[in-house]
């Protein structure tokens, strides 16, 4: 049985207002070692764009829908959330993604 079809793994876009960088990548980072340890986490890696200042890649993986549920109600989640309008250029952008090879 295949149950890795349940597996959610995603990209989240987040580019930094002009003069936010710093402070965005740090409330990024911020999120990496909790996350990490939540039992339902599989990835969470930090990127940034390498020819374009200010725009960060979080590469995410989740057992299922119910682990992203709970990685969202977790309080550093929601309060890196509270504060994110602040630092965003725009929305934050979560691209979903499906597995094709191995």
């Amino acid at each position: 049985m295949n149950t890795s079809s349940n597996v959610l793994v995603s990209i989240a876009v987040l580019k930094a207002k002009a003069g936010k960088e710093q402070a965005l990548k740090q409330e990024l980072l911020a999120l990496v070692e909790p996350t990490r340890a939540e039992p339902g986490n599989l990835d969470y890696v930090l990127f940034k764009l390498r020819d374009e200042q200010g725009t960060f890649y979080m590469r995410e993986a989740f057992r299922d829908q119910a682990a992203l549920d709970a990685h969202f109600s977790m309080p550093y989640f929601q309060r890196f959330a509270a504060t994110v309008d602040d630092l965003l250029e725009e929305p934050l952008q979560l691209i979903f993604l499906e597995q094709v090879s191995a």
